[in-house]
């Protein structure tokens, strides 16, 4: 199994980011889950790979080549995989996982993860997606959501496919069950 995480390229304003990021990635190597991410050595993002590297993780970055240099591309990936646009990125991450973190981030953290919930909305996939809460940073996200179903442009079962939670082993067991509770077939170890 792996899991795409989506996070920033930055550290954010918290030392808590970067720590909810070390031990998502522990967690996920010591439980054989691989990770799969942006590509890059800076930031959350580099936080996250190296915790998973440490605790013997497979760990592929998929980044585009306009952003190797600004992003510092990370050299020591169990897989570093370079495509032309940000299009395919995404689309090469979410083929490559089975379920979808997104930690504290900006613009792109939130795009990217947008994106894909759109697509599982679509029916593009049925792959359980999630955010782990660190400090509240999702708090207020959260809260417009449920406004915009309040308002009636959310539907409550695609609201309800965004698992919240502030711990990284509850929130993987939740992505988990969401996947044998959904009836999509069970998520797979990487080989």
């Amino acid at each position: 199994m792996r899991v795409c995480v989506f996070c920033g390229s930055s550290m954010g304003a918290r030392p808590a980011y970067a720590e909810a990021a070390r031990s998502l990635g522990r967690l996920l190597a010591e439980r054989g889950v691989g990770l799969v991410y942006g590509g890059a050595s800076v930031g959350l993002m580099g936080v996250i790979a190296d915790a998973a590297l440490a605790a013997g993780g497979e760990v592929i970055g998929v980044i585009p080549r306009s952003l190797v240099d600004r992003e510092i591309a990370h050299a020591g990936l169990s897989e570093l995989r370079v495509v032309t646009t940000m299009h395919e990125r995404k689309a090469a991450m979410a083929e490559l996982s089975e379920a979808f973190v997104a930690l504290p981030g900006g613009l792109g953290t939130l795009e990217e993860l947008f994106e894909v919930w759109t697509w599982g909305h679509l029916g593009i996939h049925a792959k359980p997606l999630g955010v782990l809460d660190v400090a509240r940073f999702y708090e207020p996200l959260t809260a417009f959501l449920d406004h915009a179903v309040d308002q009636g442009f959310i539907r409550a079962a695609n609201r309800a496919m965004l698992i919240r939670d502030t711990d990284p082993e509850r929130l993987l067991d939740a992505l988990l069950r969401y996947a044998r509770d959904d009836n999509t077939p069970p998520l797979r170890a990487s080989s």
